[in-house]
């Protein structure tokens, strides 16, 4: 049954904002309603002022198949927009797109495809809505150039982002360029770098890493001021950020050490486990029966942070177990949790399995079943992968604690996956631990997420600021 729509005032102030403003972006934080407020516009320009005929809605795959539908019929005033699903094989996509709707919803991967179609154009849309416009940061790939000219056609284009800058100030050039085709930062990433960076790291005429000149921030929050609106979390507490420091024992630690040394453990697998051996003797590693091996420095630090987490996989893609201490500090938590229920991320296959061997009742999402079981309070622990719930799922009513149990370096996807329960409708200020391993990688991939974050705090504060004498006035 749809509900009478009442928009909070940050609503309200980024439904004006985009009225006044044909190409803009809402870089607003998950779960504030940035959907809602797009096609509250939407219908404002097919029912009031006629301008929109057919609107196209881009979203990561799991929020177009879920949440652009049960949106709509959601509300009272947008439960008439007719949706067009452009999914499923080439031949449904195209009886989707010949059908006679308001809105057409399409995956983002499969917006090459549409482009291709539609013959590079998008003249059939008079509004364009990319969800997650931070899926655009990169000029780089196929989505990005597919539409880099044709969308500066279509007359209303809103993009929608919870994390404009994930990583750095770098990564918002692609973003702005689809919204005003270079006219604030830049015709060129070129021209934006020159103008707002300075070469760090580089060899020869390859450049590793941007610093941004002194100044250069105010001047492109300056810049995009008149072109994105952002606006945080008003209406309720920040999460707190817990971070839980979980000490190995000294024969785990060894193992790490070496491997953080050598970028190789030998190990012989026997009835009763592993056991180390000796790479100093050679007639011991002639025995060898299996090694893990870290040749090329990603290759190092996945296996560092797996070990980080209790186990890691071989060659041949056997789980090699290290430590419980994790598992160890999960189950204090349970303990202390008063009877709360627990959202838990895992980044590795052998991290959820020993979760569940831990944790019997545990359940592992699979699709919205396991979110509706969970809102309903019948899930004690659910374990997630954070690239599956990271985009569009309600989760604020089965629980407030949240558990990082593996670390992950991408700022995006730690965010968006830290707002599934901060979100409108929590009752209780939510809990983010994070178990990290001492004196291992753990300690400096939290040290990655938090100087990303602040890099990206440093462009919505100033934007911010400009939304928040918007509200004064």
């Amino acid at each position: 049954m749809a509900t009478e729509y009442k928009p909070f005032r940050h609503q309200q102030l980024a439904f004006d904002f985009c009225m006044e403003h044909p190409h803009c972006a809402l870089f607003i934080s998950m779960g504030l309603g940035k959907s809602a407020t797009a096609l509250t516009v939407l219908t404002e320009h097919l029912w009031n002022d006629f301008t929109v005929r057919r609107a196209l809605v881009v979203a990561p795959k799991n929020v177009a198949l879920t949440v652009w539908r049960q949106e709509c019929l959601k509300w009272e005033h947008t439960k008439a927009i007719r949706t067009s699903l452009v999914a499923g094989t080439a031949e449904q996509r195209r009886r989707a797109l010949r059908a006679d709707a308001d809105l057409y919803i399409l995956g983002r991967d499969n917006l090459v495809w549409l482009m291709d179609e539609l013959g590079g154009s998008l003249e059939m849309f008079d509004m364009v809505i990319l969800d997650e416009l931070s899926s655009f940061k990169s000029q780089s790939t196929k989505r990005w150039r597919c539409i880099r000219k044709a969308i500066q056609s279509v007359r209303y284009v809103i993009g929608l982002t919870g994390t404009p800058a994930p990583n750095s100030y770098l990564s918002l050039w692609p973003q702005v360029y689809l919204l005003d085709h270079g006219e604030r930062l830049g015709r060129t990433m070129s021209e934006y770098q020159s103008r707002y960076f300075t070469m760090g790291a580089h060899k020869g005429f390859v450049v590793y890493q941007w610093n941004l000149r002194p100044g250069a921030k105010a001047a492109i929050d300056r810049e995009l001021k008149d072109l994105c609106l952002s606006i945080k979390n008003p209406d309720w507490p920040e999460p707190v950020y817990n971070v839980i420091p979980v000490a190995l024992d000294t024969a785990a630690k060894k193992r790490y050490d070496r491997f953080e040394k050598d970028g190789v453990i030998p190990l012989l697998q026997k009835q009763t486990g592993f056991e180390e051996l000796d790479p100093k003797k050679p007639e011991e590693l002639a025995q060898m029966t299996s090694a893990i091996r870290g040749d090329m420095a990603a290759t190092l630090a996945g296996k560092l942070l797996q070990m980080s987490s209790g186990a890691v996989y071989d060659d041949e893609r056997n789980v090699v177990p290290i430590h419980d201490a994790k598992l160890d500090a999960l189950a204090e938590l349970v303990d202390t949790s008063a009877g709360n229920n627990l959202l838990v991320f895992y980044g590795y296959q052998h991290s959820r399995d020993r979760i569940l061997a831990r944790f019997p009742k545990a359940r592992v999402y699979t699709g919205e079943a396991d979110i509706e079981a969970w809102n309903r309070g019948e899930v004690e622990m659910l374990l997630c992968h954070p690239a599956s719930v990271g985009y569009g799922s309600n989760m604020q009513e089965g629980g407030h604690l949240m558990v990082w149990f593996d670390l992950t370096y991408s700022l995006e996807m730690y965010a968006q996956a830290n707002a599934r329960l901060n979100r409108p409708g929590q009752k209780e200020t939510v809990v983010i631990h994070h178990l990290v391993a001492q004196d291992t990688l753990d300690e400096r991939v939290m040290q990655v997420l938090r100087s990303k974050a602040a890099t990206q705090d440093a462009l919505l504060e100033a934007l911010r600021r400009y939304a928040e004498e918007e509200m004064k006035a």
